[in-house]
């Protein structure tokens, strides 16, 4: 019997190419001729029940946030090249990157130093001032009524469709930016997913999150049972981290004065560029991107996180991107052939990073060199003032002993970040009102403001704070309130 088995094998494997013209190993995968892997893996079937939906959001504008939009016009490739049709893949971007006129090669976007154009053929669903949260949201609901301006295309899914969203930008503790205020705030954004799960119109939903601190939009917050599983770039309370920036190995090519992409980000799209997706599940890619992204533990890297109905990550990644017909056979192996950076940057310095590098570049006494000096002074100024603003306002609520250690408090993990939401979205703006826009850099103090809540600080003695701490508010770009929740 066993003989005959064996017979049996080799006859197959002879059919089908591998005794005579070899088994390929290729870096971390092992390639079998299409042939055999149709024969191993069930024949011809490409589908999945329902409909693969996909919302693809940059949060960001300007020329030194490059890298979100070109992460998002990278998933876009990923999930056409998957076979996603484009109809159902809902793209959110300013739109204001491949044509600037600091992109040196005009018309094209590229996410990684010697990576193809990303941006052709990326539809322009929902760009410029339509960017959103009213309109996300409205297409993450399929409520078309609810649209401003844009394609209007929506998710429009069925009771065994599934859903895929993906999110890039800057974010703090339990907020994530926008182009156009005002920002999203985590508590919405698990209210909206909790709605589309009582209507009843997916089976399974995936979420991918690169932001900041992107761990709090969800931890304490996102139940299980909603057949949501969300990974995210970040814990609670550190950064994630620009890739493929100037000063860095890899870099950029020498053009270019801007990081390309995002850690998290990069890692997941070109662990998908390369495999087959009907092999690897979520749960394989979750595992490699936490690798990648945290770089060995280095200085340079944070710890991707996972929430949700973990059960879900079972499911191959097929069942969300499809899959690229060339990689037909490619088989994963449990091993990262992706290698991390040498070095990274903190999200919140990669625009202190691009006015340094232009200003390193530009020739002494030219317009650029005076312009790039403005922008990275008015940056620092920026910073500074919101620093000291929000330690100053601690130091007047709580008293110079414990105004820091009350600012910087971490509740335990699997606690939400505040306990009343209403609390923190009036205390931001209070303080905007009296100290100008937090913009995206000072998205870092929002858990401050947070505790300044749990400590059960009433709006007007946040006011009074306020007003005392800012007596001044820095002129320019960063501190324009049209930039701030409260414009």
């Amino acid at each position: 019997m066993t003989s005959l088995l064996t017979g049996v094998v080799l006859i197959l494997l002879s059919v089908v190419g591998i005794v005579s013209a070899g088994t390929d190993f290729t870096g971390d995968v092992l390639r079998l001729p299409s042939e055999a892997y149709k024969f191993f893996h069930g024949g011809d079937n490409d589908e999945v029940e329902g409909t693969r939906w996909a919302v693809l959001i940059a949060g960001s504008n300007g020329y030194w946030n490059y890298r979100h939009q070109a992460d998002v016009c990278h998933a876009y490739q990923v999930l056409r090249n998957g076979g996603l049709k484009e109809e159902n893949i809902i793209v959110f971007m300013y739109d204001d990157i491949a044509y600037n006129e600091e992109n040196p090669r005009q018309g094209i976007i590229i996410n990684s130093p010697h990576g193809n154009d990303v941006y052709n053929g990326v539809p322009k669903d929902y760009t410029g001032e339509n960017v959103t949260v009213d309109n996300f949201f409205a297409a993450i609901l399929g409520n078309k009524s609810a649209i401003t301006g844009g394609s209007g295309k929506v998710v429009d899914s069925g009771p065994n469709d599934h859903i895929f969203i993906f999110y890039s930008d800057h974010g703090g503790a339990g907020v994530l930016g926008m182009p156009s205020p005002p920002d999203l705030f985590a508590d919405d954004l698990i209210d909206v997913l909790k709605k589309k799960h009582a209507m009843g119109t997916y089976k399974s939903l995936v979420f991918y999150l690169e932001a900041c601190e992107s761990g709090s939009i969800f931890e304490g917050l996102l139940p299980e049972g909603l057949n949501i599983y969300a990974t995210t770039a970040s814990n609670a309370i550190e950064s994630s981290w620009g890739t493929y920036c100037p000063g860095e190995y890899p870099s950029p090519p020498p053009e270019y004065e801007t990081c390309l992409g995002d850690l998290y980000s990069v890692s997941w799209m070109e662990d998908s560029d390369m495999h087959n997706l009907r092999t690897e599940t979520l749960h394989q890619q979750y595992e490699l991107v936490k690798q990648r992204t945290n770089n060995g533990n280095s200085a340079y890297g944070s710890h991707v996180m996972q929430f949700g109905d973990i059960g879900v990550s079972k499911d191959q990644l097929f069942t969300y991107f499809g899959t690229n017909p060339s990689n037909d056979n490619f088989t994963f192996v449990d091993e990262n052939s992706l290698v991390p950076p040498t070095k990274a940057v903190n999200q919140r310095d990669a625009d202190l990073v691009h006015f340094w590098d232009k200003y390193r570049k530009a020739p002494d006494g030219s317009v650029r060199k005076a312009e790039a000096q403005k922008q990275f002074m008015e940056a620092m100024s920026h910073r500074m003032h919101i620093d000291n603003s929000v330690k100053l306002i601690g130091q007047l609520l709580f008293g110079i002993e414990r105004g820091s250690e009350v600012l910087n408090a971490v509740r335990p993990a699997g606690q939400p970040l505040v306990d009343d939401w209403k609390c923190l979205k009036k205390m931001v703006r209070t303080f905007e009102t009296h100290c100008g826009s937090l913009s995206q850099y000072g998205l870092k103090h929002m858990r401050s403001f947070a505790n300044i809540c749990n400590a059960g600080i009433q709006t007007e003695k946040m006011a009074e704070a306020s007003e005392q701490a800012c007596v001044n508010i820095p002129s320019g770009h960063w501190g324009s309130l049209e930039k701030g929740f409260s414009a």
